[in-house]
């Protein structure tokens, strides 16, 4: 199971969270069910002079449980990601940010949070994606 790497307290980090996806509990989405099916087709193909083990079975269904834990903690953790992103976002309007290749400048005036990542828009209506290299500072009066 891969494990997205969050930096904090830099614009990366809003980025980077708001990008990791739910494809990890996805493909790694085996209910009891499924778990079951596959113990019982394991149990009518093992070899009966050596039959399967109780406690290795058991060992099974714990280490299922485990993985099945783990995953619901992912999936937490990423409504974690997403709450600070969406309060980092809003902490960028009224400042002014600079795209990575400085071509691009405004006020932020809106940001919006998506799987993608965050997307500033600026008074004039420019749209900046929040990414590694932007600059975002405080707004001169």
């Amino acid at each position: 199971m891969a494990v997205d790497s969050i930096n904090s307290a830099t614009a990366t980090t809003t980025a980077t969270a708001t990008k990791a996806s739910s494809s990890d509990a996805k493909t790694a989405s085996l209910d009891y069910d499924s778990f079951l099916k596959l113990l019982l087709a394991q149990m009518k193909n093992q070899d009966p002079t050596d039959p399967m083990d109780a406690s290795e079975q058991l060992s099974q269904l714990a280490t299922f449980s485990q993985v099945e834990q783990s995953i619901k903690t992912n999936s937490h953790l990423e409504n974690l990601i997403t709450i600070g992103s969406l309060s980092n976002a809003a902490s960028y309007i009224g400042k002014t940010i600079t795209s990575v290749d400085g071509l691009t400048s405004g006020v932020i005036a809106s940001v919006r949070v998506a799987s993608d990542g965050v997307t500033a828009t600026t008074t004039d209506g420019k749209e900046i994606l929040v990414e590694e290299g932007i600059k975002i500072s405080e707004t001169e009066t």
